[in-house]
Order: structure tokens, then sequence, then C-alpha cells
């Protein structure tokens, strides 16, 4: 039978966040139904609230970072049980398609629904509704605002059973994100110079990534003293409130030829932000371009000669190239071993009522990671 749930969605945008109650359904064939313990407030889900991403259908639960157990589980669904710790991915992988098939389920064609609200398998199929039966789509086809959520198989990854879900939330997009965008779509080597720009739930674990894979300066950017102040905790050897310091100050130890890589991971791109990181970056330098930027945004204000006559490269990254169902079994193991911080991430948890001023407090440079416990 549908459960009745307490959920955060959006009913227009640009607006705010709505605690409303909804109607979750049963699982189907390959869904399971989770309650929810924590959920991540990524910038991703204020874009949805703002507008700068256009949601396919609203209303729509948002959320798309969490952790739960399972509470029932579809006909038919092998290797699934009531009780399994579970952490979500925003994106769902298949193991079919093209992409998946060559190890890039970053990829997945099923990618193509996640602000569409409904399922990949079905146009006319909705997890949520509110009483009244309208229609409610999910984020991401997740909807972990929510105290029940209702997902497919192909958005879980299955967690030990004395995982601690009050923070292995943050292994579900923000770690993986960040990390990824230093680690693989960066591309750093042992003795890099590398440019973190925006030490947000995703610029800090970029920090991270680079750190991990060895380079020689890690230098953070971000106005937010608060935040240059967290890079440096986690990793980063430097930290500037500008670009413009950043840049003369990689320049001043590479021979003034600019830093090997640099991560644009500010809060909401724009076109500026992609050009100051190629300017940035030296001869055959890369500029990984990790945030989110709105629909309208359509410029690039840089010179192709740019490009061209040094070579220089602009890489486009979602999920930070990661493969979840690897990495994050992986990044488990590397927090155990203490070569990951995820506790120093999170600056506070928020009630799911709270939620506004969670992303308030995210907005004006209060939190680096925040999140809801349920």
């Amino acid at each position: 039978m549908p459960i009745t749930s307490r959920a955060a969605i959006v009913r227009e945008a640009p607006g705010e966040f709505e605690i409303a109650e909804v109607e979750v359904g049963d699982p189907r064939q390959n869904e399971i139904r989770v309650r929810m313990v924590a959920a991540g407030m990524c910038h991703s889900d204020y874009h949805m609230m703002t507008g700068d991403s256009v949601a396919g259908h609203l209303p729509m639960v948002c959320g798309h970072e969490g952790t739960g157990i399972v509470e029932s589980v579809g006909p038919n669904t092998p290797g699934w049980e009531v009780g399994d710790a579970v952490v979500f991915t925003w994106i769902p992988s298949c193991g079919k398609c093209r992409w998946c098939t060559t190890g890039m389920t970053n990829l997945c064609d099923r990618g193509r629904y996640l602000l569409a609200g409904h399922r990949f398998d079905d146009e006319e199929s909705y997890r949520f509704a509110l009483p009244d039966g309208t229609e409610v789509g999910q984020m991401c086809q997740v909807g972990s605002f929510s105290e029940y959520t209702l997902v497919s198989v192909d958005s879980a990854i299955k967690l030990p059973s004395d995982a601690d879900l009050d923070k292995f939330w943050l292994l579900g997009c923000g770690v993986g994100t960040g990390w990824g965008s230093a680690v693989y779509a960066a591309e750093t080597q042992p003795g890099d110079v590398v440019i973190v720009m925006g030490i947000g739930g995703i610029g800090i674990n970029a920090v991270q990534g680079a750190h991990h894979a060895g380079a020689v300066a890690v230098i953070a950017v971000d106005p937010v003293e608060f935040k240059r102040e967290s890079a440096l905790r986690l990793g980063a050897t430097h930290a500037f409130a500008t670009m413009d310091e950043a840049a003369d100050f990689a320049r001043s130890i590479t021979n003034w030829q600019g830093a090997d890589r640099a991560i644009v991971a500010v809060g909401v791109v724009e076109g500026e932000h992609v050009a100051q990181a190629v300017s940035a970056i030296r001869k055959g330098g890369v500029a990984v371009i990790t945030g989110i930027a709105p629909d309208r945004e359509t410029s690039i204000p840089i010179s192709p000669l740019e490009l061209t006559r040094y070579q220089k490269r602009i890489q486009g990254t979602i999920y930070g190239h990661a493969n979840p169902r690897a990495d994050v079994p992986r990044q488990l193991q590397m927090y155990q071993a203490g070569q990951l911080k995820l506790d120093e991430l999170i600056t506070k948890m928020y009630t799911l009522d709270e939620i506004n001023q969670g992303y308030l407090d995210m907005v004006e440079g209060r939190n680096i990671r925040g999140g809801i416990r349920f």
C-alpha cells in the first residue's frame, strides 16, 4: 500500500521549498522504497528552486543525495532485502548502454531523465503524488528530501550494515564529484600546481582529491574567509579571495608558466569564471568545469587563439568522471584508512522544516556542507 511522507517540494521556480504531505507508491520490480536517514543539501537542488535548472515537471520533490534503510522491496528484485543500508547515486547506471559498458557510468543514457521527474522507463509514471492526486516528480529519480522515497535499484548502492548513515550521504555526490574532478577529469599528477575555484560542497572535495593525487600546491579560491580556512584544513596549501591573486601566485611558483590544472567549482558558473580558469593555466594545461551554469549562460569570453597557440584544454565533467559503484566502496575504504575526510565536511545538520534556512546559510557562506537529518 502507498504510504504518506512529509517532503520538501518545489511548486514553482523561482520560489522556496514547501513542506507537504505526499503519497509514496509501492515498489515495482527492480525498485525499493527507502526510509530516509539523512540527505545532503547540494547546490544543484537550489538551482531547481531558483529556476537556473529547469524542471521537466512541477511540483517536484528535490534532493539527490541521501542514505536510508530499505523499507520494502519490489517483486522479482533479487539482491535486495528489507533492512539493507543504501546510499543513492544521482545518475542511475543501467549497465547496458554504450557508456556503462565502456566504464563511463556517469554518462549512462538514463541520465537524460534527471530533471524530467518521471521514471526513465515510463514517461507517464510518477512515484509521488499529493493527497489530491496531483503527480509529483523526483529530482534525479531520487527525491531524497522526503521521509520516504522510492527509487530504482539502478540508483542505489548497498552499504555495510554498520555504515554511519549520518555522514555517508556525502559519498553519493559531493565527494565523488569533487574528488573525481581533480583526480579523473583534471588528471592531477604528483608535483602539479592546482587551483580550485569555489570552496563549497564540490570544491572542498576537489581540494582533497588534488592533495591525494600528490599536487605540490593546492590553491583554494573563495571570497569567504571561513571557506578558505576550511580548505587549508582539508588539504589546500594556499588560499586566496580572488582568482587574480591565485593565478599570480601560481605563476610565481612555476617560473611564470601558470597552474597545471584549474577546477571551476563555483555554485553558479558564469562564462567569466571559465575564462579566468583558462587564463590561469600553463601551456598544455587543463581547465575543468564542474559547477553548474544557468541555462541562459551561453558565452565564454576567451580567445580561441589562446586555446590553439598554447594547447590549453577546457574539460567539462559530470559527477567528476566518477564510476560510483566502484568509487563509493573505494572512498569508504579511504575514509576508514584516514585518507579521506568526511566528518570535517559537515558544518551543520538541519531538520526537514529548516531546509530553507539551510539553503540560506549555504548561499551566504555559513556552511561547507549542510544536511538534513530525518
